[in-house]
């Protein structure tokens, strides 16, 4: 075999050698995780009428560009490093935690997915921050104003005010 004979071979068969077609990928969906002490009946917290408006308002339309996979602790405090360590193997882009036993439960989960608390006593007294001003770690959050009385009593006053389990009126502005 010549030597021109040789590297006309070697370049058509380069030429015809496969190479693998690789498709578009879709964009992955942004998911939030959130662990409530709260219960189902309440409804999502995505659905929150407030927060989903808030989330609309920002672009963010579950379903379409935002996921949010929820777990209900139902005040059962023995049940949350589960749901928690649950919620972290589904590696969110975010976890809300709702609730101190659930931020607990949620920071002793995980170290390196960002965590947003609220309804948080004092989130310094629960060792869930080390200052307000600088959280550290990868947790942030909101906490209620000193006096505030919390959920137990926004429920009871929601109950009173003839609003509904699941009816999605905590936290409407």
């Amino acid at each position: 075999m010549k030597r021109r004979e040789f590297v006309i071979l070697l370049c058509s068969g380069a030429a015809a050698w496969p190479f693998p077609v690789t498709a578009q990928q879709p964009p992955k969906i942004p998911l939030v995780g959130i662990l409530t002490d709260g219960s189902a009946a309440f409804g999502s917290p995505i659905s929150w009428p407030s927060f989903a408006k808030r989330m609309r308002d920002l672009g963010y339309n579950e379903g379409k560009n935002i996921t949010a996979e929820t777990r209900y602790a139902e005040l059962k405090a023995e049940i949350f490093p589960g749901l928690a360590a649950e919620l972290v193997r589904l590696q969110p882009n975010v976890i809300v935690a709702i609730g101190t036993l659930a931020a607990l439960a949620v920071k002793a989960a995980t170290q390196t997915i960002p965590i947003v608390f609220t309804r948080i006593g004092d989130p310094v007294a629960s060792d869930l921050v080390a200052t307000l001003a600088q959280p550290g770690g990868n947790l942030t959050g909101l906490s209620p104003p000193a006096g505030d009385r919390g959920q137990a009593s926004g429920i009871a006053d929601h109950r009173r005010a003839g609003g509904q389990p699941g009816r999605g009126n905590l936290g409407s502005g």
